[in-house]
């Protein structure tokens, strides 16, 4: 039988539904109905891809992106100089790859890279130029 806890709370504290399960398997952020935000397994935090339509261009969106990934590994108990690896998907890898870098070799840790890929993608929405998933290594506790 599975053990899961599920709680509610204001969102500048945390993910809003936490489950925990018997495997050792945490799961953060459930409320959406087709997947975590975060998943912790066996000292590994896994995010899921996050997007932003809040700005228009892909400075702004990489910007909004990369703070929402640093909220989210925080919440999985750990931070960008835990990084493993890094997906980005940009909308068009002519046009957005050398501003999106910019950003991004601003915000990642210089001494603890990940490995990383980055490819071109239809984006699920014409607004969004950019998409951004990571998994990190716990803290050491």
């Amino acid at each position: 039988a599975r053990s899961a806890r599920c709680c509610t709370r204001p969102a500048a504290s945390g993910p809003r539904c936490i489950q925990r399960g018997a495997s050792g398997i945490t799961r953060l952020g459930t409320d959406d109905p087709r997947m975590s935000r975060v998943v912790v397994h066996g000292g590994t935090v896994y995010i899921s891809g996050q997007t932003d339509t809040t700005a228009a261009d892909i400075e702004g969106q990489t910007a909004n992106v990369l703070a929402k990934v640093d909220t989210l590994l925080a919440q999985g108990g750990t931070d960008k100089s835990r990084l493993l690896t890094a997906s980005i998907w940009v909308k068009d890898i002519g046009e957005h790859f050398r501003p999106m870098n910019e950003v991004w070799s601003a915000w990642v840790d210089p001494r603890n890279k990940p490995v990383r890929a980055t490819v071109q993608a239809e984006m699920s929405r014409p607004a969004i130029l950019v998409e951004i998933q990571v998994t990190a290594a716990l803290r050491d506790q």
